[in-house]
């Protein structure tokens, strides 16, 4: 029988509390898996788990996941309501908590059809939906600024609403230079800008492409946007400003997908 974890004194509860913060989800190499739709995700992608905390009646609620579990899990813990929502970064926790080694940098799938560069995302909803839309696509790849958000915040996690796993995705340093990188393979690079010539409607993208976005409120840098072949715009109604960088990011990559079929 196993016995309930019920201190959040316990040395591994306040372990777990810490990956709610970044600086320690890199020094311990682990990120959050909050809820059962993600474990499900990681389960069956076989993604590694190191620990599972989870309560008696998500245990019962969910008898075959509780197996596989077992049999993926290095550490599984059967917790009480109060120990899971202290390690919880929601409010009402709908029974289950996983820890995962954080993900090593894949390779972006050659040659390159489409892809999704960002910027500077500060926003972790933002960069949540926006990996669920490139996966929705079929985008080739992502690749996010190291001054962006974490891709395994907890909260970019629960907005790819499992797609996370799904998604090859590059964290880098030196975002310029990989733009440039592509061009030389043959990959055009898209860009958007306030005052552009072109509707995004007006671009080719039947050839590769890299659509780039950047920050939610100064947008791209000057750099980036100087590597860009071409720039471009969403139209909008007079006294409108902007849209939502990850509502441009689905008309965009719907638009070239459209295309490129």
């Amino acid at each position: 029988m196993n016995l309930v974890l019920t201190s959040v004194q316990n040395p591994l509860v306040k372990q777990l509390r810490k990956l709610q913060r970044a600086k320690e989800r890199r020094e311990q190499g682990l990120f959050l898996l909050e809820g059962t739709h993600l474990l499900e995700e990681a389960i069956a992608l076989h993604y590694p788990l190191a620990t599972v905390c989870c309560t008696e009646s998500w245990r019962d609620r969910y008898p075959k996941l509780w197996i596989k579990v077992g049999q993926q899990a290095q550490r599984v813990e059967l917790v009480s309501e109060p120990v899971l929502e202290a390690i919880a970064t929601t409010v009402h926790p709908d029974g289950v908590i996983a820890t995962a080694p954080r993900r090593p940098q894949p390779s972006i799938p050659q040659p390159l059809k489409l892809g999704l560069a960002l910027e500077t995302i500060q926003d972790p909803g933002n960069l949540g939906t926006m990996i669920r839309t490139a996966a929705a696509v079929g985008v080739d790849g992502l690749w996010v600024s190291d001054d962006s958000v974490d891709l395994d915040h907890p909260k970019v996690l629960r907005a790819t609403a499992g797609q996370w796993f799904r998604m090859p995705m590059v964290n880098t340093a030196q975002l310029s230079a990989d733009l440039r990188t592509l061009q030389a393979q043959g990959v055009q690079v898209v860009s958007t800008r306030m005052n552009a010539a072109l509707t995004y409607w007006d671009v080719d993208f039947a050839k590769p492409t890299l659509v780039v976005l950047g920050n939610e409120g100064s947008g791209l840098s000057a750099e980036a946007s100087a590597i860009a072949d071409v720039s471009v715009r969403i139209p909008l109604e007079p006294g409108v400003e902007s849209l939502n960088v990850a509502i441009a990011a689905a008309l965009i990559l719907y638009e070239a997908k459209r295309q490129q079929r």
